[in-house]
């Protein structure tokens, strides 16, 4: 079994419910979640003219490995109405994977892990949640670690 670690995010429409049926499609079609953090309301980065999103981090226990996993996502992005027209844009749904096992690839439609994640605050404070001990396989650092050091000054807040 795979622990892939992903991160969920929307900023159109009525975000929570993006996010839950996110939840739904992935445990539909990829495996089951296991856990997942608080959702944080999280000002855009990247491209700072739109609305601010909701994230969530969670932990998906899959058989896929990790292309198979990146390609039914990228399905349930589409399935849920997510089109890329601009980099940082807003959308709908947005399924990252942050870390997949301890493995890394460099894949066109795949890095592992994240090569952001660790710039990241609104990835990394969800993700601390539910894995705050897990080692990135790349920086030998712990998730923890890699908030504590971030200096990435937007605003995440835990929403009530």
């Amino acid at each position: 079994m795979n622990i892939a670690y992903l991160l969920l995010g929307s900023n159109v429409g009525d975000r929570a419910v993006q996010l839950q049926k996110a939840r739904e499609l992935l445990e539909q079609n990829c495996g089951e979640l296991s856990q997942a953090s608080s959702v944080y309301e999280t000002a855009p980065w990247g491209k700072s003219d739109q609305p601010e999103f909701l994230n969530q981090a969670v932990e998906l226990r899959t058989s896929l490995a990790a292309r198979q996993l990146m390609r039914r996502i990228l399905k349930i992005e589409k399935l849920m109405g997510r089109k890329r027209r601009e980099k940082f844009g807003p959308r709908v749904i947005d399924i990252d994977i942050l870390l997949f096992n301890d493995e890394t690839h460099r894949y066109a439609l795949l890095q592992l892990p994240h090569p952001e994640l660790q710039n990241r605050r609104f990835a990394l404070l969800p993700l601390a949640d539910i894995a705050g001990d897990k080692m990135h396989p790349v920086l030998k650092k712990t998730v923890r670690q890699l908030l504590a050091e971030c200096s990435d000054p937007l605003p995440v807040k835990p929403l009530p």
